[in-house]
């Protein structure tokens, strides 16, 4: 089975975790999952995601309880929480709620942590399809800096890919259809978990079920970018990202870093899209219960580069609060052919506060988007089409694709006036 069939364009959905942390429950799931199905589905978005510690009773907001007990059946599997998910009941898992997510046309994911579960290792609990028990498996020293749930798995000890075989056949009979792993892909604090990696996405492989294999957190390191496509779909590129000025400007950086790779089935992953309602449960990213503290313009900004790069589109507000404006985000349909249809997107400028990004379509059209990165409230930019490889007599029409106007060209120059932290989206045919 090739993994890359299972997203060929780069995914778009809603994950918990901006909104509720780690203490979403399946009513909650359900909600949303209604809204993408009304508003958002027609528009290509799908996948729901239950982001961490479904497994957790008693889970209250971001900020994880240390050392307690967790869900988990008699092969050292973690299970949902029945008091947050009445439907996994007498075992069920999270069938019945992938099932009521599918039956709205949707698509089911779940959040995992790399590893085995301390309190399997230290119970030397049984593992199915091996003689081996948690105990064996499980890496001690191997550790999450920032949540107390698990061990790593070493990959050298018999058993190993068993377990890892054994989560994925339970998620393929749940009908999951997107598995986000955690402290996996790297951080600032140490490496890429290369074995586990390679584990997982084989016991995908082995599952029989398709599912979109996305690693975190980040910064994932682009000299791994081949082993990433080669064994997963999505990636992180950033930590956890939040709704603060000088985190998106860095994505500037982190997306030249990392252009030219984004392919079929394979998507380096600016992280969730901090808009909307956000912060209901979550203390993280400086924050509670609030609004995205970003602009409009910055707004326009983030889903502006993230679409023209081609990351995945993972909404991280409560949907049902959306208002007009923040739904117009998400369902302007030339952005979004944009990211599902373009290539070859690339920094083609870059100058005091102007960054330009180009990027192109099979029907001969050119993506221009102009961000201003300054403060200067409206800068005047006045762009030779040669730049971004244009000549005026094979440009028949320019539109801004937020605003639907008309793009201003003067002979061989493309004028504008960009706001402060704000961006001019063209598609020139």
């Amino acid at each position: 089975m090739d993994h890359t069939l299972a997203a060929p364009t780069p995914p778009l959905g809603w994950n918990s975790w901006d909104c509720y942390g780690a203490a979403v429950t399946e009513k909650e799931i359900r909600g949303n999952a209604e809204y993408m199905a009304a508003h958002l589905k027609e528009y290509g978005w799908s996948y729901i995601t239950v982001d961490i510690q479904w497994y957790e009773p008693l889970a209250n907001s971001s900020q994880y309880r240390p050392f307690v007990p967790l869900i988990m059946d008699e092969y050292s599997r973690l299970m949902p929480a029945e008091n947050r998910f009445p439907s996994a009941a007498e075992g069920q898992g999270f069938k019945p709620l992938a099932d009521y997510v599918h039956s709205l046309g949707l698509k089911f994911g779940i959040h995992i942590m790399r590893g085995i579960p301390r309190q399997a290792a230290h119970a030397g609990t049984a593992l199915l399809g091996t003689t081996a028990t948690a105990r064996d498996i499980a890496h001690t020293n191997s550790i999450c800096p920032w949540n107390t749930d698990m061990y790593g798995v070493d990959h050298n000890q018999e058993g190993s890919q068993a377990y890892y075989d054994s989560l994925f056949e339970l998620y393929a009979s749940w009908g999951v259809d997107l598995v986000k792993v955690d402290d996996i892909a790297a951080s600032r604090l140490y490496d890429t978990h290369q074995p586990e990696i390679e584990m997982i996405s084989t016991a995908i492989k082995r599952s029989g079920r398709p599912m979109v294999l996305s690693l975190s957190p980040g910064p994932a390191p682009v000299a791994y970018a081949e082993f990433f496509a080669e064994h997963a779909n999505m990636w992180r590129v950033t930590d956890d990202f939040w709704d603060q000025w000088p985190l998106l400007l860095d994505m500037f950086n982190r997306c030249r870093t990392w252009q030219g790779l984004p392919r079929e089935g394979c998507w380096p992953d600016c992280d969730m899209l901090p808009l909307g309602h956000i912060g209901i449960r979550s203390v993280d990213g400086g924050g509670a219960d609030r609004w995205t503290r970003f602009t409009k313009d910055e707004q326009l900004t983030m889903m502006s580069l993230w679409s023209i790069f081609r990351s995945p589109l993972i909404f991280g507000g409560e949907l049902r609060d959306n208002d007009e404006w923040t739904l117009s985000l998400l369902t302007n349909r030339e952005v979004l052919r944009m990211h599902r249809e373009s290539y070859n997107a690339k920094e083609a400028l870059r100058q005091e506060d102007l960054i330009v990004w180009t990027a192109a379509h099979d029907d001969g059209s050119t993506y221009v988007a102009l961000f201003n990165v300054g403060e200067q409230q409206a800068l005047p930019v006045e762009l030779k089409m040669e730049t971004v490889g244009l000549s005026p007599s094979t440009v028949s029409q320019g539109t801004e694709l937020w605003s639907g106007h008309v793009a201003q060209v003067d002979g061989n120059i493309l004028r504008a006036d960009v706001p402060s932290h704000g961006v001019h989206l063209y598609r020139f045919s």
